[in-house]
């Protein structure tokens, strides 16, 4: 069964194909948080990490059909966190620089080469560039957890992308900000982690990448949690109540007995003596059902129980 990242990645792959620019700016998002640049016989090349053979799939025939770059495995790492092997894709030719150059993660200046580091403006010029460097970045190095309507879970909502370079992730948040997206950034081990865990911010930015079967699960998951968190309220204010009223009703007992023991019930006034005699007759009953049965409003009956303590509290003192 596919968990909700899963979900998210398969949604953002069935999507048209976008324009050249936008699949340029998925592209090099894609190699930022799930890639890294290597150099080999004077040309720059990438490695792409990746466990998502649906992801890999659908890239590597990109690069192939769009680059005429063919991609080898050219190793593997074991995940510790994971528990399993990640294949290690590369290239490192003529036409992999030339790519890299094109997707603004290499350059050249006075100085000779370098790698770009930051988000170059000229790759995320307008809003679908920049939306598509959105989905490139999530299918690299993003995830989202929700948490499950169905039992108790401390695990809350949460999407985040992950990153190998800080201004990348700088850059990224930049990003994020131009669609009013607020998110925040954390270090982890050797990566930077932008991440929000609000529920609308993260419908936002559902609603950003086009995923909107996954945006209606999310919604159909917070309205499920909504209404348990309701019931869950309800039931504590009720328990909450009931504790009070037993609570209240044992010091109101505990002072008519003291009253008892001490210059006898017959000596209150008759208003208070009957509001004792019908409290002991029912010892757990409310002071709405109390005041009902007296033919007195609850104001006046607490009035008369607060004489009925101060008289207690005397008598002990």
């Amino acid at each position: 069964m596919q968990n909700f990242t899963e979900e998210l990645k398969n949604e953002i792959i069935s999507q048209s194909n976008e324009s050249e620019k936008c699949r340029l700016a998925m592209l090099s998002a894609f190699i930022r948080t799930s890639g890294s640049i290597i150099s080999h016989n004077g040309n720059f090349g990438f490695e792409i990490v990746t466990e998502n053979e649906h992801t890999a799939d659908y890239f590597f025939e990109l690069i192939e059909r769009e680059f005429g770059l063919a991609m080898n495995v050219s190793g593997a790492r074991f995940d510790a966190l994971g528990g399993r092997d990640k294949l290690v894709f590369g290239t490192a030719d003529e036409k992999s620089d030339e790519l890299l150059r094109n997707l603004r993660l290499v350059g050249e200046d006075k100085e000779g080469n370098y790698v770009n580091f930051g988000i170059d403006e000229r790759l995320v010029a307008g809003d679908a560039e920049k939306i598509a460097f959105l989905k490139g970045a999530f299918l690299g190095g993003g995830s989202c957890t929700l948490p499950d309507e169905k039992i108790f879970s401390r695990t809350g909502y949460h999407l985040e992308f992950v990153f190998s370079n800080r201004m990348t992730a700088a850059d990224f948040c930049d990003l994020l900000c131009e669609f009013e997206i607020l998110a925040k950034s954390v270090s982890r081990k050797d990566t930077s982690v932008i991440y929000v865990k609000s529920k609308e911010v993260i419908s936002d930015v559902l609603n950003l990448l086009g995923c909107l079967k996954c945006l209606k699960k999310l919604n159909d998951v917070v309205e499920k949690k909504d209404r348990q968190n309701n019931a869950n309220r309800v039931n504590n204010c009720s328990v909450s109540n009931i504790d009070k009223t037993l609570t209240a009703s044992v010091n109101q007992v505990q002072a008519i007995e003291i009253i008892a023991t001490t210059i006898g019930l017959q000596s209150l006034e008759k208003q208070l003596f009957d509001v004792a005699e019908c409290r002991l007759a029912d010892k757990n009953a409310s002071m709405q059902e109390l005041s009902e049965r007296l033919n007195v409003s609850k104001s006046c009956l607490n009035h008369r129980m607060r004489k009925i303590l101060d008289i207690a509290r005397s008598l002990k003192d």
